[in-house]
């Protein structure tokens, strides 16, 4: 098939590019940047911008299929610049679904969209968790808004399911880990509260083939169509322990210092008055949303997935560190 995947440049969206192309799919990426790595892969580059309609419609244009996986992330922009790449962006992805009659599309979506500030979510399915009220964060926000209008969309011609990947990580990633270690490093990384909330978290070759998956089932009327779904390993840690295991494998100091959740939601309340009013360049090292984030546990059901599109995780945690400590051996942060 000829499929189209938006952000292939990213983290997860090299693997879904690697993936596709590995079944034998014809990829092309739609993409802000070029990236060698895709060329490398075989895959088409399209530059362009997800908030410019007629390019996303131009890019999509004798597709079969879309992964829509491109976004605005992170704890910190203005609304406006989440609200065209997150909620204009995904809107110009369906208009393009519709305009060249493509039948299937599987959305890139989060678990933040559920978000309630301390309230924890354990061991339950998309289909228990209503949608966060009074977002602290604009990414959350917006990824909610383009969650409910991809959902929506599902219908008899465009079948629709959307992926809540869990904190991402593995090889490759040039986000998480390096932010970690350049804390650590510094001696400003902190465990907030006491670090004995649980949190799922997702491989990334796991987080890949969670999209195959519901791509292969994905049709109008399927069990998968019009809905929402957690994806993690399955495999809850301590967010203590998750934190101190990365940083075990890129050789980074390890992390015992606490914070409690009041102080650092007090701090970050300041750090976001603070880059409001000055402003300050970069992210604030604390916000209120990454508060309540990184104190609250934070682990999901499985459950509907594995009954609705087959995913089961197939690397574990324990293997998944393996492949990172080899792979940052070669590629150290």
């Amino acid at each position: 098939m000829k499929i189209l995947v938006t952000g292939g440049g990213g983290f997860l969206g090299q693997a879904l590019c690697r993936g596709l192309v590995e079944r034998g799919h014809e990829v092309a990426s739609f993409n802000r940047g070029h990236y060698p790595a895709l060329d490398a892969l075989g895959v088409r580059q399209i530059r362009g911008d997800l908030a410019d309609r007629d390019a996303m419609v131009a890019a999509a244009q004798g597709s079969d299929a879309i992964f829509h996986n491109a976004a605005k992330a992170g704890a910190w922009g203005s609304y406006d610049s989440y609200h065209q790449a997150n909620v204009v962006g995904t809107q110009n992805v369906l208009d393009a679904c519709r305009v060249h009659g493509i039948g299937r599309l599987v959305y890139t979506s989060t678990p933040s969209v559920t978000h309630r500030a301390t309230h924890p979510v354990e061991g339950l399915g998309a289909d228990e968790v209503p949608y966060g009220e009074n977002f602290q964060a604009p990414y959350a926000t917006t990824k909610a808004i383009a969650e409910k209008a991809v959902l929506a969309a599902n219908d008899a011609n465009l079948a629709t399911v959307a992926l809540r990947p869990r904190l991402i990580w593995g090889p490759g990633d040039q986000q998480i880990l390096p932010r970690l270690v350049e804390r650590a490093k510094a001696g400003r990384l902190r465990i907030v509260g006491d670090g004995d909330n649980k949190v799922d978290t997702t491989y990334i070759d796991n987080a890949a083939q969670a999209h195959f998956d519901a791509f292969d089932h994905l049709a109008p009327g399927s069990a998968c169509a019009g809905k929402a779904y957690f994806i993690s390993n399955g495999e809850p840690w301590p967010m203590r322990d998750l934190l101190n295991a990365l940083l075990d494998a890129a050789g980074a100091p390890r992390v015992d210092k606490t914070l409690s959740f009041k102080a650092a939601y007090r701090i970050g309340a300041v750090c976001e008055a603070l880059w409001k009013t000055l402003p300050l360049k970069g992210e604030p090292p604390m916000t209120r949303f990454l508060a309540e984030q990184l104190s609250t546990a934070h682990w999901y059901s499985m459950a509907p997935a594995r009954r609705d599109f087959g995913y089961v995780p197939r690397v574990g945690m324990a293997q998944g560190f393996e492949r990172l400590r080899a792979w940052l051996r070669e590629h150290p942060v």
